[in-house]
């Protein structure tokens, strides 16, 4: 029955409903004629009856009991569609497909959690990538917005800032330069440094911190775009690296990492939100993105009190 069609179904409930085709025509606003068609086209496609004449009127058969069924499922799935319908456009329900560079993981499940607290219908897709990985997932319109420090300029996007993202020079607490203050940069040059890999965002801004200075790398080989493999490097006294301030809060709270205070940092950036600028956002993701605009900030840790417990953590 691949001609079935919304109005035949239409016809069959109203004819069962007020047993005489006269007033199922009424009711539909049709010829009695016309509504007769429709009803011997679906017997004729059906191969059976779908009305008995009794002296009480048109009665289903087994047959048009069968329709009936499926006309009431049919209803079914439509108000379901129509309910869910409702519940995108008020943004209370729907998905979010949202990416976020390596470096924004440590605060990205609290942005979530808060927005959750507040859209419990709303079901996120959180990919977590580098940067090109992540600029890759935009141009290709596989994620609706995404988290970065750094927004790709080699095609039309919409950003926004949505707080400050510092980067940090950290060593163990044992290290030479712990404790000191306004440590010279060209100090810098004795020490043995683990690195980003190349295009990340981090990476980016150490070539531009440590310019002019000739750096050595440490002598372990480990896999750069990890930023946790070098915070255990690190911790374990085997060099320094540049990173986020977000994402060594944790272990400088610990006292397992101290930040080494050096000409020219905390180096200050922003993190923002990025989007395609010809994606066009449902109302979930809409709303996901003001969220994260106004309430991003407080998701943050805050580097003064960071820096006061890993000063306190040296001395």
């Amino acid at each position: 029955m691949r001609n079935l069609s919304l109005k035949q179904l239409q016809a069959v409930a109203a004819v069962a409903r007020l047993g005489t085709m006269t007033r199922a025509a009424q009711e539909l606003n049709v010829t009695s004629a016309a509504l007769y068609a429709r009803i011997r086209q679906l017997e004729e496609e059906a191969g059976l009856l779908l009305f008995d004449r009794t002296p009480n009127g048109l009665k289903p058969t087994d047959a048009g009991r069968e329709m009936l069924w499926a006309i009431d499922s049919i209803n079914t799935v439509l108000e379901t569609c129509a309910d869910r319908l409702r519940t995108l456009k008020g943004g209370a329900g729907g998905r979010v497909a949202m990416g976020v560079v390596s470096t924004a993981k440590y605060f990205a499940p609290q942005v979530i959690a808060g927005f959750v607290e507040r859209h419990p219908g709303v079901e996120i897709n959180l990919s977590v990538r580098n940067r090109g990985e992540t600029v890759e997932a935009l141009r290709n319109y596989e994620i609706d917005f995404a988290i970065m420090g750094r927004p790709p300029r080699d095609f039309a996007i919409e950003a926004e800032t949505f707080g400050p993202h510092p980067l940090v020079l950290i060593a163990a607490p044992g290290h030479p330069l712990a404790g000191r203050r306004d440590v010279p940069k060209a100090e810098l040059a004795e020490q043995a440094f683990f690195v980003r890999e190349e295009g990340s965002g981090t990476r980016t801004v150490f070539e531009e911190f440590v310019s002019g200075i000739i750096i050595r790398r440490a002598k372990l080989g480990i896999d750069s775009g990890s930023n946790e493999t070098i915070k255990q490097a690190v911790m374990a006294g085997l060099g320094i690296a540049l990173l986020s301030a977000h994402t060594v809060a944790a272990e400088v709270v610990s006292g397992r990492l101290v930040l080494l205070d050096v000409q020219g940092l905390p180096i200050r950036r922003d993190w923002y939100v990025v989007r395609r600028a010809d994606k066009v956002l449902g109302p979930a993701a809409s709303a996901f993105w003001s969220y994260l605009v106004k309430e991003g900030p407080r998701c943050l840790p805050q580097l003064e009190a960071v820096k006061a417990l890993s000063a306190g953590a040296a001395e």
